[in-house]
């Protein structure tokens, strides 16, 4: 099973009751050594509670203080305090144990993956015949998307359902979302609120990615608007989460601000949709063209009919498709993907599925 969450640690009452609830007598009273037959000012209890309680506070301040060169980000810091104290504290380790999550260079999307845009087209909703085929089809990963500038964070009850039996499955999830740039800063609280999302058995996603598109598609995109979006989202999730910006495929029409767009996120992933054109080509200038930023690069493939884009009808074959693999893989990238699921067809599948590149296990699982 795939545990890549941070799991909080079982919570504990640390309160004391009654410190603010004296009576009007014992305020009025002067104040007197206890003798040894009254006790303490504290009974046992109440010191053993207040000791947890300070404990608790030397904890967090210890985490706050130490954060940055520890590496915990914001994300991160309640598992951590968890971590600290429930060690301190002794608990039993299913109490205290958060799962170690693998680096983010391990948790980007190698092998193969499939963009669902929406549920109730992809397999009608049902998450377990999702996860099937995307298991029978040799799967490491889906892309579902979560939200855009005009929908809003929206896809909560569809992450409870998919993320625990994807991860059982050992599928890793990504977020995806369409920012206009219009309002970044929006933008971005959309984006934390997809990705501190938790499922009632405390799933999250394992990546996002922005899907930063072109001035065609809605987007008022500008160097500095992609600049301070990709480093605000970056400074909320911390170091440690996978972030891949979804670009349009490197082209000499294009006008497009890629240093700026890519520059805080750990991976780029370029819609290569070949269209009318052919896929060897377009797949390998789009990694040679984005190999100057340095990133790793995982191609997005075409799944789906090109006519209503001036391409040719019908999806494309699958010769077509194992070459955009074939040639993905020869010239350096260790992953691709599909738009669409619910724009493929049983040609594609089959196509996916008897695919030879990209079949080795992403590096989170030989460990």
């Amino acid at each position: 099973m795939l545990e890549l969450q941070e799991r909080p640690a079982t919570e504990t009452s640390s309160t004391i009751s009654g410190l603010g609830a004296r009576a009007e007598s014992d305020a009025r009273a002067q104040p007197r050594v206890p003798t040894a037959r009254e006790g303490l000012l504290w009974s046992r209890s109440q010191q053993r509670r207040l000791a947890g309680a300070n404990l608790i506070t030397v904890a967090i301040l210890l985490v706050v203080g130490v954060s940055a060169a520890a590496g915990v980000t914001p994300l991160e810091a309640p598992a951590a305090i968890g971590r600290l104290v429930g060690s301190t504290l002794g608990l039993r380790h299913s109490e205290a144990t958060v799962a170690k999550r693998p680096p983010v260079s391990e948790l980007l999307p190698y092998g193969k993956g499939m963009w669902i845009y929406e549920p109730e087209k992809t397999e009608g909703g049902d998450v377990a015949a999702i996860v099937a085929r995307a298991k029978a089809a040799g799967l490491s990963h889906l892309y579902v998307r979560t939200g855009s500038s005009w929908d809003g964070f929206y896809a909560a009850p569809f992450l409870d359902k998919l993320l625990p039996a994807a991860h059982e499955a050992n599928l890793l999830v990504y977020g995806w979302d369409f920012p206009r740039l219009i309002d970044w800063a929006g933008d971005v609280s959309r984006a934390e609120a997809a990705i501190r999302h938790r499922t009632p058995g405390k799933h999250s996603i394992d990546g996002f990615s922005a899907d930063i598109e072109t001035r065609s598609e809605g987007t008022a995109i500008t160097a500095r608007a992609a600049g301070d979006y990709g480093r605000a989202l970056r400074e909320a999730v911390g170091v440690n989460f996978p972030l891949i910006a979804t670009v349009p495929r490197p082209s000499p029409a294009q006008n497009y601000p890629y240093a700026e767009v890519v520059a805080s996120f750990d991976a780029i992933a370029p819609m290569v949709y070949w269209l009318n054109r052919q896929p060897d080509t377009d797949v390998a200038g789009a990694l040679r063209d984005l190999a100057q930023y340095g990133k790793p690069v995982f191609p997005i493939g075409q799944a789906y009919d090109g006519a209503p884009e001036g391409g040719r009808a019908g999806v494309p074959p699958p010769e077509e498709l194992w070459r955009f693999m074939r040639f993905a893989q020869a010239n350096g990238a260790l992953g691709v993907s599909f738009w669409s699921w619910q724009a493929a067809n049983s040609k594609t599948w089959a196509a996916v599925t008897e695919a030879e590149e990209f079949r080795a296990p992403a590096p989170w699982m030989l460990k």
